[in-house]
Protein backbone atom coordinates (compact mmCIF):
# COMPACT_ATOMS: atom_id res chain seq x y z
CA UNK A 1 0.00 0.00 0.00
CA UNK A 2 1.15 3.48 -0.84
CA UNK A 3 2.08 5.93 2.07
CA UNK A 4 -0.93 8.16 3.18
CA UNK A 5 0.19 12.11 2.95
CA UNK A 6 0.00 14.07 6.22
CA UNK A 7 -2.85 16.76 5.83
CA UNK A 8 -1.71 20.04 5.01
CA UNK A 9 -3.31 23.83 4.73
CA UNK A 10 -4.70 24.47 1.41
CA UNK A 11 -2.07 27.26 0.06
CA UNK A 12 -3.36 28.47 -3.48
CA UNK A 13 -2.04 27.37 -6.45
CA UNK A 14 -2.65 27.16 -10.17
CA UNK A 15 -1.36 23.73 -11.27
CA UNK A 16 -4.69 22.10 -11.00
CA UNK A 17 -6.58 24.94 -12.48
CA UNK A 18 -4.13 24.23 -15.59
CA UNK A 19 -3.74 20.25 -15.51
CA UNK A 20 -5.72 18.17 -17.72
CA UNK A 21 -7.62 15.25 -16.09
CA UNK A 22 -7.46 12.72 -18.66
CA UNK A 23 -3.53 13.45 -19.10
CA UNK A 24 -3.20 12.75 -15.76
CA UNK A 25 -5.09 9.58 -15.74
CA UNK A 26 -2.94 8.52 -18.04
CA UNK A 27 -0.05 9.16 -15.96
CA UNK A 28 -1.47 7.83 -12.79
CA UNK A 29 -3.62 5.14 -13.71
CA UNK A 30 -3.61 3.50 -16.61
CA UNK A 31 -0.63 1.25 -17.59
CA UNK A 32 -1.31 0.08 -21.35
CA UNK A 33 1.77 -1.51 -22.51
CA UNK A 34 1.34 -4.54 -19.90
CA UNK A 35 -2.27 -4.68 -20.25
CA UNK A 36 -1.51 -5.30 -23.90
CA UNK A 37 0.96 -7.17 -23.49
CA UNK A 38 -0.59 -9.76 -21.11
CA UNK A 39 -3.76 -9.74 -23.53
CA UNK A 40 -1.42 -10.80 -26.60
CA UNK A 41 0.70 -13.09 -24.41
CA UNK A 42 -2.74 -14.83 -23.41
CA UNK A 43 -4.36 -15.44 -26.55
CA UNK A 44 -1.00 -16.42 -28.55
CA UNK A 45 -0.67 -19.36 -26.02
CA UNK A 46 -3.92 -20.49 -26.43
CA UNK A 47 -4.54 -19.75 -30.57
CA UNK A 48 -0.67 -19.90 -31.09
CA UNK A 49 -1.30 -16.66 -33.09
CA UNK A 50 -1.43 -12.99 -32.32
CA UNK A 51 -4.63 -11.53 -32.28
CA UNK A 52 -4.90 -8.51 -34.88
CA UNK A 53 -8.94 -7.13 -33.98
CA UNK A 54 -9.36 -5.84 -30.65
CA UNK A 55 -12.71 -3.97 -28.98
CA UNK A 56 -12.33 -1.45 -26.36
CA UNK A 57 -14.98 -0.98 -24.27
CA UNK A 58 -15.45 1.85 -21.77
CA UNK A 59 -12.14 3.02 -23.61
CA UNK A 60 -12.49 6.29 -22.16
CA UNK A 61 -9.13 7.76 -24.03
CA UNK A 62 -8.49 4.55 -26.12
CA UNK A 63 -5.25 4.29 -24.99
CA UNK A 64 -5.08 0.76 -24.83
CA UNK A 65 -6.52 0.51 -28.73
CA UNK A 66 -3.42 3.08 -29.47
CA UNK A 67 -1.13 0.41 -27.96
CA UNK A 68 -2.64 -2.21 -29.55
CA UNK A 69 -2.30 -0.79 -32.95
CA UNK A 70 1.07 0.64 -32.64
CA UNK A 71 2.49 -3.26 -32.10
CA UNK A 72 1.74 -4.50 -35.48
CA UNK A 73 0.65 -2.94 -39.00
CA UNK A 74 -1.94 -5.30 -39.48
CA UNK A 75 -3.76 -4.28 -36.18
CA UNK A 76 -6.80 -2.73 -35.71
CA UNK A 77 -8.93 -1.53 -32.94
CA UNK A 78 -12.72 -0.68 -32.09
CA UNK A 79 -12.65 1.57 -28.97
CA UNK A 80 -15.92 2.30 -27.83
CA UNK A 81 -17.90 5.11 -25.17
CA UNK A 82 -20.81 6.61 -24.00
CA UNK A 83 -19.54 9.39 -23.38
CA UNK A 84 -18.46 12.06 -26.24
CA UNK A 85 -16.03 14.12 -23.75
CA UNK A 86 -13.19 11.67 -23.01
CA UNK A 87 -13.55 10.43 -26.85
CA UNK A 88 -13.05 13.57 -27.63
CA UNK A 89 -10.28 14.10 -25.96
CA UNK A 90 -8.46 10.81 -27.58
CA UNK A 91 -9.36 12.20 -30.91
CA UNK A 92 -7.28 15.23 -30.05
CA UNK A 93 -4.80 13.42 -28.54
CA UNK A 94 -4.14 9.76 -28.04
CA UNK A 95 -5.55 9.23 -31.16
CA UNK A 96 -4.43 12.79 -32.31
CA UNK A 97 -0.45 11.72 -31.69
CA UNK A 98 -0.43 8.38 -33.86
CA UNK A 99 0.78 8.55 -37.85
CA UNK A 100 -1.90 9.08 -39.97
CA UNK A 101 -1.84 5.45 -40.92
CA UNK A 102 -1.94 4.18 -37.53
CA UNK A 103 -4.81 6.69 -36.73
CA UNK A 104 -6.70 4.80 -39.21
CA UNK A 105 -6.94 1.78 -37.93
CA UNK A 106 -8.72 2.96 -34.36
CA UNK A 107 -12.14 3.46 -34.63
CA UNK A 108 -13.57 5.50 -31.98
CA UNK A 109 -17.73 5.00 -31.37
CA UNK A 110 -19.60 6.68 -29.17
CA UNK A 111 -21.91 4.06 -28.27
CA UNK A 112 -23.66 1.85 -25.49
CA UNK A 113 -21.39 -1.73 -24.64
CA UNK A 114 -24.85 -2.82 -24.29
CA UNK A 115 -25.53 -2.65 -27.85
CA UNK A 116 -24.36 -4.85 -30.65
CA UNK A 117 -21.53 -3.80 -32.77
CA UNK A 118 -21.28 -5.06 -36.31
CA UNK A 119 -17.31 -5.96 -36.18
CA UNK A 120 -16.42 -9.50 -34.72
CA UNK A 121 -13.02 -9.13 -33.44
CA UNK A 122 -10.32 -11.53 -31.16
CA UNK A 123 -10.01 -9.82 -28.28
CA UNK A 124 -12.67 -7.77 -26.19
CA UNK A 125 -11.13 -5.78 -23.28
CA UNK A 126 -13.35 -4.38 -20.44
CA UNK A 127 -10.43 -2.82 -17.81
CA UNK A 128 -10.44 -0.72 -15.16
CA UNK A 129 -13.09 -2.08 -13.95
CA UNK A 130 -15.38 0.10 -15.61
CA UNK A 131 -17.85 -3.10 -16.33
CA UNK A 132 -18.66 -2.69 -12.39
CA UNK A 133 -21.06 0.08 -12.99
CA UNK A 134 -23.46 -2.61 -13.96
CA UNK A 135 -25.28 -3.29 -10.35
CA UNK A 136 -27.83 -5.71 -11.41
CA UNK A 137 -27.19 -9.28 -12.32
CA UNK A 138 -29.07 -9.27 -15.15
CA UNK A 139 -27.56 -6.39 -17.00
CA UNK A 140 -24.47 -7.77 -16.42
CA UNK A 141 -25.48 -10.84 -17.86
CA UNK A 142 -26.55 -8.99 -20.88
CA UNK A 143 -23.20 -7.35 -21.10
CA UNK A 144 -21.53 -10.32 -21.00
CA UNK A 145 -24.23 -11.94 -23.48
CA UNK A 146 -23.22 -9.08 -25.79
CA UNK A 147 -19.19 -9.39 -25.71
CA UNK A 148 -19.63 -13.29 -26.01
CA UNK A 149 -21.45 -12.50 -29.79
CA UNK A 150 -19.05 -9.85 -30.59
CA UNK A 151 -16.08 -12.51 -30.60
CA UNK A 152 -15.11 -14.33 -33.57
CA UNK A 153 -14.86 -18.22 -33.27
CA UNK A 154 -11.57 -17.54 -31.61
CA UNK A 155 -12.02 -14.76 -29.41
CA UNK A 156 -11.37 -13.86 -25.78
CA UNK A 157 -13.18 -11.55 -23.42
CA UNK A 158 -10.94 -10.04 -21.03
CA UNK A 159 -11.27 -7.89 -17.60
CA UNK A 160 -10.26 -6.65 -14.74
CA UNK A 161 -11.35 -7.18 -10.99
CA UNK A 162 -10.49 -5.61 -7.98
CA UNK A 163 -10.98 -6.74 -4.26
CA UNK A 164 -10.10 -8.21 -0.71
CA UNK A 165 -11.17 -6.86 3.01
CA UNK A 166 -9.47 -3.72 1.85
CA UNK A 167 -11.44 -3.01 -1.06
CA UNK A 168 -14.35 -3.08 1.20
CA UNK A 169 -13.41 -0.23 3.73
CA UNK A 170 -13.59 3.73 3.43
CA UNK A 171 -9.93 4.54 3.07
CA UNK A 172 -7.52 6.83 1.11
CA UNK A 173 -4.46 6.12 -0.40
CA UNK A 174 -1.19 8.34 -2.19
CA UNK A 175 0.84 7.29 -4.93
CA UNK A 176 3.59 9.82 -5.92
CA UNK A 177 3.82 10.73 -9.08
CA UNK A 178 6.33 12.77 -11.65
CA UNK A 179 4.79 16.31 -10.80
CA UNK A 180 1.77 15.31 -8.77
CA UNK A 181 0.30 13.10 -6.82
CA UNK A 182 -2.47 10.52 -7.04
CA UNK A 183 -4.91 10.19 -4.63
CA UNK A 184 -7.39 6.91 -4.46
CA UNK A 185 -9.85 7.13 -1.94
CA UNK A 186 -12.91 4.58 -1.21
CA UNK A 187 -15.54 7.01 0.45
CA UNK A 188 -18.30 4.26 0.87
CA UNK A 189 -19.01 0.98 1.21
CA UNK A 190 -22.65 -0.89 1.40
CA UNK A 191 -21.69 -4.54 2.63
CA UNK A 192 -25.55 -5.36 2.30
CA UNK A 193 -25.56 -4.14 -1.79
CA UNK A 194 -21.94 -4.30 -2.08
CA UNK A 195 -22.14 -1.27 -3.73
CA UNK A 196 -19.45 1.04 -3.45
CA UNK A 197 -18.11 5.14 -4.03
CA UNK A 198 -14.60 5.70 -5.15
CA UNK A 199 -13.00 8.97 -5.73
CA UNK A 200 -9.55 9.90 -7.54
CA UNK A 201 -7.82 13.31 -7.01
CA UNK A 202 -4.87 14.60 -7.73
CA UNK A 203 -2.78 17.35 -5.32
CA UNK A 204 0.60 19.32 -6.74
CA UNK A 205 3.15 20.83 -5.11
CA UNK A 206 2.02 24.24 -5.34
CA UNK A 207 -0.87 23.05 -2.44
CA UNK A 208 -3.96 23.09 -5.41
CA UNK A 209 -6.26 20.15 -5.63
CA UNK A 210 -8.30 18.51 -8.66
CA UNK A 211 -10.72 17.43 -6.01
CA UNK A 212 -12.91 14.87 -7.48
CA UNK A 213 -11.52 14.59 -10.56
CA UNK A 214 -12.91 11.17 -11.45
CA UNK A 215 -15.91 9.31 -8.91
CA UNK A 216 -16.76 5.75 -9.49
CA UNK A 217 -20.08 4.20 -8.28
CA UNK A 218 -19.81 0.23 -8.73
CA UNK A 219 -20.76 -2.78 -7.51
CA UNK A 220 -17.97 -4.84 -5.99
CA UNK A 221 -18.48 -8.24 -7.62
CA UNK A 222 -16.80 -11.39 -6.41
CA UNK A 223 -14.72 -13.63 -8.63
CA UNK A 224 -17.23 -16.46 -8.39
CA UNK A 225 -19.91 -14.12 -9.73
CA UNK A 226 -18.22 -13.24 -12.46
CA UNK A 227 -17.33 -16.69 -13.41
CA UNK A 228 -20.73 -17.62 -13.06
CA UNK A 229 -22.22 -14.85 -15.31
CA UNK A 230 -19.48 -15.64 -17.83
CA UNK A 231 -20.02 -19.13 -17.96
CA UNK A 232 -23.80 -18.52 -18.23
CA UNK A 233 -23.53 -15.88 -20.97
CA UNK A 234 -21.75 -18.57 -23.43
CA UNK A 235 -18.12 -18.67 -22.75
CA UNK A 236 -16.80 -22.20 -22.21
CA UNK A 237 -14.12 -21.61 -20.29
CA UNK A 238 -13.21 -18.88 -17.69
CA UNK A 239 -9.70 -18.47 -16.47
CA UNK A 240 -8.40 -16.33 -13.41
CA UNK A 241 -5.06 -14.67 -13.77
CA UNK A 242 -3.30 -13.81 -10.09
CA UNK A 243 -0.85 -11.84 -9.63
CA UNK A 244 2.81 -12.97 -8.33
CA UNK A 245 4.21 -11.60 -5.24
CA UNK A 246 7.99 -9.90 -4.75
CA UNK A 247 9.55 -12.19 -2.41
CA UNK A 248 11.56 -9.07 -1.37
CA UNK A 249 8.89 -6.24 -1.41
CA UNK A 250 6.00 -8.76 -0.59
CA UNK A 251 4.16 -6.56 -2.96
CA UNK A 252 2.88 -7.93 -6.52
CA UNK A 253 5.46 -8.11 -8.97
CA UNK A 254 2.95 -7.42 -12.39
CA UNK A 255 3.21 -11.11 -13.58
CA UNK A 256 -0.40 -13.04 -13.41
CA UNK A 257 -0.91 -16.49 -14.01
CA UNK A 258 -3.37 -18.70 -14.32
CA UNK A 259 -4.57 -19.53 -11.08
CA UNK A 260 -7.37 -22.56 -9.54
CA UNK A 261 -6.77 -21.24 -5.45
CA UNK A 262 -5.02 -18.49 -4.14
CA UNK A 263 -3.58 -17.42 -0.62
CA UNK A 264 -5.61 -14.70 1.24
CA UNK A 265 -4.92 -11.28 0.28
CA UNK A 266 -6.23 -7.98 1.81
CA UNK A 267 -6.43 -6.11 -1.64
CA UNK A 268 -5.59 -7.86 -5.00
CA UNK A 269 -6.35 -7.48 -8.40
CA UNK A 270 -6.89 -10.47 -11.26
CA UNK A 271 -7.45 -10.63 -14.69
CA UNK A 272 -10.34 -12.84 -15.77
CA UNK A 273 -10.38 -14.54 -19.20
CA UNK A 274 -13.60 -15.47 -20.89
CA UNK A 275 -13.04 -17.99 -23.88
CA UNK A 276 -15.21 -18.51 -26.61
Amino acid sequence: MARKKAKTQAKPGKAALKADKYDLYQKAVQSPEPDIDFAIRVYSKRFQREPQLMREDFCGTAALSCEFISRDPGNKSWAIDLDPEPLEWARKNTVGQLKPDQARRVTLIEGNVLDAHPKRVEVTLAFNFSYCIFRERAVLLDYFRVAYEGLRREGLFMLDLYGGPGAQQTMKETQEKEGFEYVWEQARFDPIQHGVVNHIHFEFDDGSRKNKAFTYEWRLWSIPEIRDLLLEAGFSEVEVYWEGTDKETGEGNGIYHKREHAVDDPAWVVYIVGVK
